[in-house]
């Protein structure tokens, strides 16, 4: 049973929708998957469920990517590291997820992005060689994942003339060259969480924000509508854990080793607007690096930690002073100009749920970067149905499996899963994507794909800060399911990642639902 072939409902997310919905959740007969967690797995979930013809129900207790989708490097890796580790299925799981992102599932959400490695006169020769069979692996995997050269271009090594073009604010005293390799980047990774939640409602599956799962077992749920304190009960025939590093919360037998990673955001002109993936080797490690991002509003992120956090998970993760002071000692050695405290404009920190436990050795002696990125999926005591573990480039395959696993265990009858082929919304090939630029800005057809002109056209008001318009604040909200001023600037445009921009923006984020006459939650 497939669904491919029909046409999806509407994809817009917004007020009227989720009354409408949780009002007919209140007062219909159970649903068949309830999946709890609006990160980048849930709604992977919600969406392989929709697809095969299940009526199904996402509910996160703040919004989509609230806790730590949104805070992520922003890239879909290949799988690289994990070859290092002999975790070969992982790297080759990577490899083909990525493929699948950047050429069929979010072409207009992704993009090849360069990692350019210096080489200075100390270590030249022997660092070159070992980076360079790191990118010749990693190609390994492009092409068995049969990912085009278009897409991701051969690795190499490049002259230190072509560093310093492609990365300015390099040190060029004693630079002798770099190696140059290829991996993808998201634009933004919450859009990523919105478009996939979107696609999902298309299909049927009812997207609620702002509702809190009290409490679960494998056939009911009870729900909190957290913007009026209303409780209801939900039946389900399978309900799916997929609350990441707080999934003990709805199954005690979950055990992640959490570790925190953490970014900084500076100013794009501090690395002179650099388009590339600056990288600088970490002191005492073979395989872990500190590297830049280009990011939206002129801004760039450096990162990343990869650190302990032990004990309850927080809602968001705080950088702490010490990972701060690490990564600009450690990226500031790659500079003709070291970056200082004054630089850092902003910071996040996003919680990997890495599994523990396992044949990865004693956990409670590995370093996280050390630990797994695979998944699993585990069956409580009570039914409930959690995944757990992974990463954001294998989500697809994480809510396969998790469908897959319950289905099996409530004898659902249910399609095959059809996600591995199906374009989110917005999704046009790469190549398609040149035609809208007549009708729309640059900038739009990156976030909004095919969607760019409607995007773009919703009518005039005032700029919020870094060059958002007014009308993609008001396509937040009335397309993009966003229910307060926060879901806008810190989901929606990440502008709330600087505070100033914050404050410059939080205006006409506020007249963008007068004009969508929705009053903010």
């Amino acid at each position: 049973m497939s669904v491919v072939g029909r046409t999806p409902r509407p994809t817009a997310l917004n007020a009227a929708r989720r009354a409408r919905e949780l009002e007919a959740l209140a007062v219909g007969g159970p649903v068949d998957v309830l999946v709890i967690g609006g990160g980048i797995t849930g709604a992977g979930v919600a969406l392989d469920a929709a697809t095969r013809g299940l009526r199904t129900v996402l509910v996160d207790k703040h919004d989509l990517a609230y806790g730590t989708s949104r805070f992520s490097s922003k890239l879909v890796h290949g799988g690289l590291r994990y070859l290092a580790s002999g975790q070969y299925g992982i790297a080759h799981e990577s490899a083909v997820e990525r493929h699948r992102l950047m050429t069929r599932i979010a072409p207009h959400l992704t993009r090849p992005l360069a990692q350019v490695v210096p080489l200075f006169a100390a270590d030249s020769a022997a660092r070159g060689a070992y980076i360079a069979t790191g990118y010749v692996l990693g190609d390994a995997l492009r092409a068995l994942a049969r990912t085009p050269r278009r897409v991701l271009p051969d690795p190499g090594f490049v002259s230190a003339a072509e560093v310093e073009r492609l990365a300015p604010a390099v040190r060029s005293g004693d630079l002798r060259g770099g190696v140059r390799g290829w991996d993808g980047q998201l634009f933004d990774d919450a859009r990523l969480v919105v478009a996939v939640a979107r696609t999902a409602a298309g299909y049927g599956a009812s997207i609620l924000t702002r509702v809190e799962a009290v409490s679960a077992v494998g056939d009911s749920a009870v729900l909190r509508d957290a913007l009026t304190g209303a409780e209801l009960t939900v039946r389900a025939r399978t309900v799916i854990n997929a609350t990441g590093v707080w999934a003990g919360r709805f199954d005690a037998g979950v055990h992640v080793h959490p570790s925190r990673g953490t970014h900084l955001v500076v100013d794009a002109a501090r690395l002179g607007f650099s388009d590339v993936s600056l990288t600088a080797p970490l002191p005492g490690s073979s395989s872990r690096f500190v590297f830049s991002v280009p990011a939206p509003h002129g801004r760039a992120y450096i990162g990343l930690t990869d650190v302990d956090a032990p004990g309850e998970p927080p809602e968001v993760a705080s950088a702490t002073d010490a990972e701060i002071d690490q990564l600009l000692d450690v990226f500031g050695d790659v500079l003709q100009v070291p970056l200082s405290r004054d630089d850092v404009i902003g910071t996040f920190a996003g919680l990997r749920p890495l599994l523990a436990g396992g044949d990865e050795g004693d956990d409670e002696a590995a370093e996280p970067s050390d630990l797994s990125r695979r998944h699993a999926v585990r069956v409580s005591r009570d039914g409930v149905v959690s995944i757990v573990g992974g990463k954001l480039t294998t989500y697809r395959r994480m809510a396969q499996d998790a469908v897959d696993a319950a289905a099996r265990h409530a004898g659902l009858r249910a399609g095959t899963c059809v996600t591995a082929s199906l374009p989110l919304v917005g999704a046009w090939p790469r190549e398609r994507l040149a035609w809208l630029a007549p009708e729309a800005p640059a900038r739009f057809v990156r976030r909004y794909g095919a969607e760019a002109r409607f995007a773009a056209g919703l009518g005039a008001g005032p700029s919020a800060a870094r060059g958002v318009t007014a009308q993609e604040l008001e396509w937040a909200v009335r397309v993009e399911g966003a229910l307060t001023v926060d879901d806008v600037l810190d989901r929606r445009t990440r502008l709330g990642l600087v505070a100033a921009d914050r404050a410059e923006s939080a205006e006409a984020v506020a007249s963008a639902f007068d004009r969508a006459g929705v009053t903010p939650a």
